[in-house]
């Protein structure tokens, strides 16, 4: 791992959480610190929702509101998704 690694504190989670984190760990064969960190990195990788909303919204955007638009499930059910 690289030198300018942090540490990150998680407080207030209950003993039933904790349990099931650590049966998940090991499970997986992991530590639970391990299993917690791939967690959290997987986690931070994906997309947040807000951020494919804001892009929905920007390509509708240059929609141009008088042309009339085709429902995208009408051209899947007519063979436009092959």
């Amino acid at each position: 791992m690289g030198k300018d690694m942090r540490t990150l504190t998680v407080r207030k989670l209950d003993h039933g959480t904790i349990a099931r984190l650590k049966a998940r760990a090991r499970l997986r064969g992991h530590s639970l610190e391990a299993d917690l960190r791939e967690l959290l990195i997987q986690s931070a990788r994906q997309p947040l929702i807000l951020d494919a909303l804001a892009e929905a919204d920007r390509i509708a955007a240059m929609t141009p509101r008088d042309v009339p638009q085709t429902d995208s499930v009408v051209l899947l059910r007519a063979g436009g998704g092959r």
